[in-house]
C-alpha cells in the first residue's frame, strides 16, 4: 500500500429490501462517501452531469432513466474525443441486476 497505492474512486448501487428502495453512493479516493441521485466519473463526467441535473427528477421510472442515459451517451458520441459507439447499461432493482445495452454488443469488437 504504501510503495504503490491506487486512487480509486467509486459508484456504489445496489437495492435495499428492508426499505424497498434502490441506493447510489460515490466514494472519492480519500473515502469521503455521499448518497447520491445520479452520477458519472471520469471525463465524461464534464458532459453528462450537467445532462443528469437538467433532466433527473424524483420518482423516475427505469424508461425515463434510461433515456437519461442515452441522451447522456448520444453526447458522448458527438463530443468526445474516442469514438465508442457500444455501451451496456446496467439497472439495478429488487429483482437483482438488468443488462441493457445501447448499440450493438461491445464484445463484439
Amino acid at each position: 500500500l504504501r510503495k504503490g497505492p491506487y486512487q480509486v474512486n467509486i459508484m456504489l448501487g445496489g437495492y435495499d429490501t428492508i426499505k424497498n428502495q434502490a441506493s447510489l453512493y460515490w466514494l472519492d479516493h480519500l473515502a469521503a462517501m455521499a448518497k447520491v441521485n445520479y452520477g458519472a466519473q471520469g471525463y465524461a463526467s464534464s458532459f453528462c452531469l450537467s445532462i443528469m441535473d437538467r433532466d433527473w427528477k424524483e420518482g423516475l421510472n427505469q424508461e425515463q432513466a434510461v433515456a437519461i442515459v442515452e441522451k447522456c451517451i448520444k453526447e458522448l458520441q458527438v463530443r468526445f474525443l474516442i469514438a465508442q459507439p457500444n455501451f451496456i447499461i446496467k439497472a439495478i432493482d429488487k429483482d437483482g441486476v438488468n443488462t441493457l445495452s445501447f448499440g450493438a454488443d461491445p464484445a463484439d469488437n
